[in-house]
């Protein structure tokens, strides 16, 4: 069998080491549906902590095996990036308990949402990645642009905050619920059903308020890609290290969840935080430029970013320390 493929270029690295990410990320799928979680239940605080842990630890394996077989540079490039890519989706989890909330989606079913959603999340991604590797390849001009526009993002977030929308009013729900016949109910872990037509009477396809989630939970994942893959290429260019840095950071943000969303009033500082980390990453680019060097250097980066993050989770957990989640202070 003529194994020359598995060396053939492809975006910069051999076929085998593609492959090989590609085949941990699936094994990691199969056991956490297959055999953590083959039946529904509710996730606690504990088992989402374990399983988080897991998944950083594996993440960071593959970044001290990155640092070993590419180089330091590429090794602080892949920590860099899956640290921001990290604590950027933790913006995220906000949104989905929002989502969960607004159609009441039962604690024993929102893995099964969130398990479906990483699918769509490395689909995506991929196609956003290797759209945004191609233009920066042929265009190296648009780095700026990426840059330029994360400096205006973190701009805005301080000076601006961010406006939080019904999501009754979100114009996807209410073109699903125009379009699609929606099931006035949860019917388990289902996302389609089949019940009488409310005016003909005949059986039909339903949509459930778990598919109407899952669809949300896809949506809010490319929109907050929007900041993050710029972000992630102002730090490197190299699809490999952006595409596993992000995978990675995205499958233990979604394990760590649930024990997020039990504390989620501790994190109500941390946006500052995230605007500051947009904005230095945006602004080295330029900065590279003025001082006369080919890379901003990818230690400093390194060490800057996890400087910001550290010093916006300790304000965070410290402003709301003995509060509840109503930010109440708690009484004994």
């Amino acid at each position: 069998m003529d194994l020359a493929f598995l060396f053939l270029d492809w975006l910069g690295k051999p076929a085998w080491m593609w492959l090989a990410f590609l085949a941990i990320v699936i094994a990691l799928l199969v056991f956490d549906l297959g055999v953590l979680n083959k039946t529904d239940h509710e996730i606690g605080v504990a088992e989402s902590l374990t399983l988080s842990s897991l998944y950083i630890g594996l993440g960071l394996a593959f970044g001290a095996w990155v640092w070993w077989y590419l180089g330091a540079e590429s090794g602080m490039n892949y920590l860099t990036g899956f640290v921001v890519e990290k604590t950027l989706a933790m913006d995220n989890v906000f949104v989905i308990a929002m989502i969960f909330s607004f159609f009441a989606v039962p604690r024993m079913y929102q893995h099964r949402v969130l398990f479906w959603g990483i699918l769509g999340v490395i689909v995506l991604r991929a196609i956003m990645i290797g759209f945004g590797a191609a233009i920066v390849t042929n265009f190296s001009w648009v780095l700026y642009v990426f840059a330029a526009f994360l400096v205006a993002t973190g701009v805005k977030m301080l000076m601006f905050g961010e406006k939080e929308r019904p999501l009754g009013d979100n114009p996807l729900v209410r073109l699903m619920k125009r379009r699609l016949n929606v099931a006035g109910e949860h019917h388990g872990e289902r996302f389609f059903v089949r019940l009488p037509h409310p005016v003909t009477g005949r059986s039909t396809w339903f949509v459930t308020p778990l598919f109407m989630a899952l669809v949300m939970v896809e949506v809010a994942d490319v929109i907050f890609a929007v900041d993050s893959v710029p972000a992630i290429f102002a730090i490197t260019t190299d699809p490999f290290i952006v595409y596993t840095s992000n995978i990675f950071a995205i499958l233990g943000l979604r394990a760590l969840y649930f024990a997020l969303a039990a504390m989620i009033h501790r994190f109500s500082y941390l946006k500052p935080a995230l605007a500051f980390v947009l904005i230095f990453i945006g602004s080295k680019i330029f900065l590279a430029d003025l001082l006369g060097i080919e890379k901003f250097p990818p230690q400093v980066s390194l060490g800057v970013t996890f400087a910001i993050l550290a010093a916006g989770i300790a304000y965070s957990l410290w402003k709301t320390r003995g509060t509840n989640g109503e930010g109440r202070a708690e009484t004994a």
